[in-house]
């Protein structure tokens, strides 16, 4: 299907529109009235010079959009996400109230969209994923610019936009940093799509580093939770509560739960591994001899009071061969 029938370029029931105000940019062909002759004019001429007048229209309408001068409308159907995912999630609820307004008030900011690089008649969005999903759900067409990008600059004006827009949260920035450098993008562009210097980036990429995909995915965007808080549970992560982590907050109970409440879980499964660790080391008096044992999670330390009863302690040290040769006969046994 070509672009021109996509947009239903044509004269409903021939007329001409009233004359547009005056504008810097020249307007569609075909939308300025022209001086109609007082002399007659025959139907073939009359259709003729429609034909002319859509063509017209219609090229000079192909300019435009190539150059992104103005908004069209779209089937959503023929619109792909851009190649480089910048959210974790849509949330439901922000999508569900974006829909209500769209429905009430109409789509009042258009999506930027540019050809698709690979498929003939179709386009990729640059930004517009939260209002070309809710067009999808309302059936509509849907609105936009349409432009000739390159990957960066598509990917620099979708980063732009989602953060002067839509406040993406730290992880999924730092988790778009990640993924352009894993296309092969230099620092620099990353730097412009995110508007962050080489320091800042530098810290999202320390944090995403540590964290493994499978506990972002559970965790989701985590809104409000900022660089220190991830940095904290990033330092706390090991590969047994990694998999806890991951296991519990993919269960259906907690995936209930607000992201941030699943990251406020996570944390306390990190933190709570130490807690055990550090609980588990004990100091134990042994009754009725001058002699405290230290435990921890991997090993036992003895503390001899050398004070109650002195050189104790190299006695012991003395029968530590003899000691350690009947531990291992009975293990044998």
């Amino acid at each position: 299907m070509s672009r021109k029938n996509l947009l239903e370029i044509s004269s409903p029931n021939g007329e001409r529109p009233e004359p547009a105000p005056h504008r810097d940019s020249r307007p569609l062909a075909g939308l300025a009235p022209t001086v109609r002759s007082g002399s007659p004019v025959g139907g073939i001429t009359k259709t003729l010079g429609n034909i002319t007048e859509k063509m017209e229209r219609a090229t000079d309408l192909e300019r435009q959009l190539a150059q992104g001068q103005t908004i069209v409308e779209i089937d959503p159907a023929l619109v792909d996400a851009s190649f480089v995912a910048d959210r974790l999630e849509i949330d439901p609820v922000e999508l569900a109230q974006l829909v209500e307004q769209i429905r009430e008030h109409g789509q009042q900011v258009p999506v930027l969209l540019r050809p698709h690089p690979e498929a003939k008649s179709r386009y990729q969005v640059a930004y517009g994923h939260r209002r070309l999903a809710a067009t999808r759900m309302l059936g509509i067409k849907v609105r936009a610019v349409v432009r000739e990008l390159t990957d960066e600059q598509l990917v620099v004006s979708q980063g732009q936009e989602n953060s002067a827009r839509t406040n993406l949260s730290f992880i999924e920035r730092a988790l778009f940093a990640a993924r352009l450098e894993e296309r092969g993008f230099g620092r620099d562009v990353i730097m412009a799509s995110l508007g962050v210097d080489k320091a800042a980036l530098s810290k999202m990429m320390s944090v995403i580093s540590q964290v493994p995909m499978a506990v972002l995915t559970a965790i989701g965007a985590a809104p409000d939770v900022g660089r220190r808080r991830w940095a904290e549970l990033a330092e706390r992560l090991t590969p047994s509560n990694c998999e806890t982590i991951a296991t519990e907050l993919s269960a259906d109970n907690w995936r209930a739960l607000s992201s941030p409440e699943r990251f406020q879980r996570a944390l306390e499964i990190a933190q709570n591994k130490e807690q055990r660790a550090v609980s588990a080391a004990s100091n134990a008096e042994i009754p009725g001899l001058p002699v405290t044992l230290k435990t921890s999670a991997k090993s036992a330390t003895f503390v001899f009071n050398n004070k109650a009863a002195p050189g104790f302690d190299r006695f012991v040290q003395e029968r530590l061969s003899q000691l350690f040769a009947e531990y291992q006969q009975q293990q044998g046994a």
